[in-house]
């Protein structure tokens, strides 16, 4: 595997991006901070995935976490950004959930390789992959229920339920309970699970593989069935949940982290 980048072109701080034939490796690189989501990571992500349609050398992208865990979610230092004013507010989340999105129109099918915690922002990464393989170590939880937000964010509503039907994906968006790898195999939300020392290769067979097709059958493929999958607007979807989570931020969300830190029961006084 080869750097895409030398150290001086290099345009990325976050995120590790390497080459290996027509695949991409996008490597989240936090991993003192357990790869979670601040503002510059996001930044990046959002560029590389908005670069990725116009790039026809590039055929399939795994994404994975560097370190111990895929993706914590979002990092609670970075909460004060979110705080700061509506309009700041929603235009940081729609950000946040156009990461995902761009993830979904880009025409490049992508791979994640999840170990350790994948929760908050990092399961929503992990719902954006079209393919999904876990170590035995992987959990995953729609954490944002847990601080005082909705369990609406970055397209969470929209393909939770299509992956586990409705009556799972509201079990986990009203409790923010986590999944372990072996129920979410059972259940639908990855493909399999695997040792992680396994977890390249089992990558590198799958994107050998996909890459056997012609490289417009890939990305129509791709195109057609997330088509084929949307009898709504994700667009919408995420418009309302955007909402939802921005009018939460200043009224819930700096109670819900203190809570999350002092490991006691929020106390959302005047909240409904």
């Amino acid at each position: 595997m080869t750097q895409a980048h030398s150290p001086a072109e290099n345009p990325w701080r976050n995120i590790i991006v390497e080459r290996e034939g027509d695949v991409e490796w996008l490597t989240l690189s936090r991993p003192d901070q357990f790869n979670s989501l601040n503002l510059a990571l996001t930044q990046e992500l959002y560029d590389y995935f908005g670069s990725l349609p116009e790039r026809t050398d590039v055929r399939v992208v795994v994404l994975r976490g560097a370190g111990k865990h895929f993706c914590a979610g979002y990092d609670l230092d970075d909460v004060d950004q979110l705080t700061v004013s509506l309009d700041q507010g929603l235009r940081l989340q729609r950000q946040l959930s156009g990461v995902v999105l761009r993830m979904r129109r880009c025409p490049q099918p992508v791979i994640g390789l999840l170990q350790g915690a994948a929760c908050g922002g990092g399961f929503a990464l992990a719902l954006g992959c079209d393919v999904r393989f876990a170590a035995p170590n992987t959990r995953m939880n729609v954490a944002m229920a847990k601080v005082g937000l909705t369990g609406c964010d970055m397209g969470i509503s929209y393909f939770l339920p299509r992956a586990v039907g409705t009556g799972v994906a509201a079990e986990l968006m009203y409790t923010g309970r986590f999944v372990k790898a072996e129920r979410a195999l059972r259940i639908g939300l990855v493909n399999d699970v695997v040792p992680e020392e396994d977890l390249t290769k089992t990558a590198q067979d799958l994107a050998q593989e996909m890459l056997a097709m012609s490289p417009a059958g890939l990305r129509l493929t791709k195109d057609g069935l997330a088509m084929a999958q949307e009898t709504g607007s994700l667009a919408t979807v995420m418009a309302l949940e955007d909402r939802g989570q921005t009018m939460c931020f200043a009224a819930f969300m700096k109670e819900g982290v203190a809570a999350f830190r002092e490991k006691r029961a929020p106390n959302y006084e005047g909240g409904q």
